[in-house]
């Protein structure tokens, strides 16, 4: 009971209470328990990293503890607030309730929805009930088990056991203390959080940024637009999922097999949120709304979240980012989108710069 009560207030409550302030600062029509969630995991996430980094670098003894007290407090503190702003918004928000939304749909949509959320169920029983063990679970599991039984944040190496300098590739992505901490709180062992409990968190918030990039593409007038394209659009990408391990190294194995790693979640996760947003933002109408903000959010906490999940990935995201804001300064003939997407980038070139003070360092060791 003790490890239920943990998973649903650090997976469930937190999240969406955090996911409440950026939903704030959003347009009543855009307003949705979708956006909500991955609002409130992106928010979390970027929250644990400035919390998390301090500790990994300026603290060496019980860094994971400390980091962990910061973490719960912050995480308390703006899931607090959120709920909060539920409370003043509460007339706001406009929704159906799930029956009616179902009796809206013709019979050809219900079964499409029907055949996606079996697929859905498929890859979640796989992930459960034939878990794959990788070689790299012996560094990223093992680094979390560490954390959770001896409080401390990439100063032993888990090949050895011994201890061990920074290690300047791993210790920036902190996305195996995270999964630490929720194997902390919910009192259970991080390797059974890693690949039991993370598959049935990980997997549905993948197919829900999927849902909002399919409501950007087919649901723009209302919802009413070809919306009948949106469980064709889920189904293909659950087929695309399904099939996709053509080889080791593609999205799609990594998201199934490796599904609890950070590199995983940070293509199969944080760089379609990216396409998201740009689809969100840059849609035509939405660039003309002035309450946008929540957007903007939501989109510094994605290239935060990237950091969270592995140093690579920060310099490609902000590669993707400088692409498509040139491309978008270009196509609607305003290149203030120049500067807008390079301030949204100012986490991650902290970060980078972090990374290369760090290496510098040691090198001269």
């Amino acid at each position: 009971m003790i490890q239920l009560i943990g998973i649903l207030f650090w997976l469930v409550i937190i999240p969406a209470g955090i996911g409440m302030i950026p939903v704030h600062f959003l347009p009543a029509d855009k307003r949705n328990p979708g956006v909500v969630v991955l609002a409130g995991y992106f928010g979390m996430w970027a929250v644990f990293e400035v919390v998390t980094i301090p500790a990994v670098i300026f603290v060496k003894y019980n860094n994971f503890k400390v980091a962990s007290i910061c973490f719960m407090v912050l995480g308390i503190v703006c899931a607090a607030v959120g709920l909060w702003l539920l409370y003043c918004d509460r007339k706001e928000w406009k929704l159906i309730s799930p029956v009616t939304y179902v009796r809206r749909m013709s019979w050809a949509e219900r079964i499409e929805w029907l055949l996606f959320f079996a697929l859905l169920g498929f890859q979640l029983y796989k992930a459960a009930a034939y878990a794959s063990f990788d070689g790299d679970d012996a560094y990223y599991v093992v680094e979390s088990l560490i954390a959770q039984q001896a409080d401390v944040m990439y100063r032993i190496l888990p090949y050895t056991g011994r201890p061990t300098d920074l290690d300047v590739r791993h210790v920036l992505a902190v996305f195996p203390m995270w999964v630490a901490y929720v194997a902390v709180k919910s009192d259970i062992h991080a390797t059974i959080v890693s690949h039991l409990i993370m598959p049935f968190v990980l997997i549905p918030l993948t197919y829900l940024v999927y849902y909002e990039i399919g409501r950007a593409l087919f649901c723009r007038n209302k919802g009413k637009e070809h919306k009948e394209n949106l469980p064709i659009f889920m189904i293909m990408m659950a087929m695309f999922q399904i099939f996709g391990n053509v080889s080791i190294y593609t999205n799609e194995t990594f998201f199934l097999t490796r599904t609890w790693q950070g590199k995983a979640v940070a293509g199969s996760l944080v760089i379609p949120a990216l396409f998201w947003m740009f689809l969100t933002i840059y849609d035509g109408r939405a660039m003309k709304r002035r309450k946008n903000t929540g957007w903007w959010i939501v989109f510094v906490c994605i290239n935060m979240t990237a950091g969270v999940c592995s140093s690579i990935a920060v310099f490609l995201v902000c590669i993707l980012i400088a692409v498509t804001a040139l491309g978008l300064a270009v196509a609607e003939r305003d290149y203030k989108v120049i500067f807008k997407m390079a301030a949204v980038c100012i986490p991650n070139v902290i970060y980078m710069m972090i990374y290369v003070v760090m290496g510098y360092s040691y090198l001269l060791k």
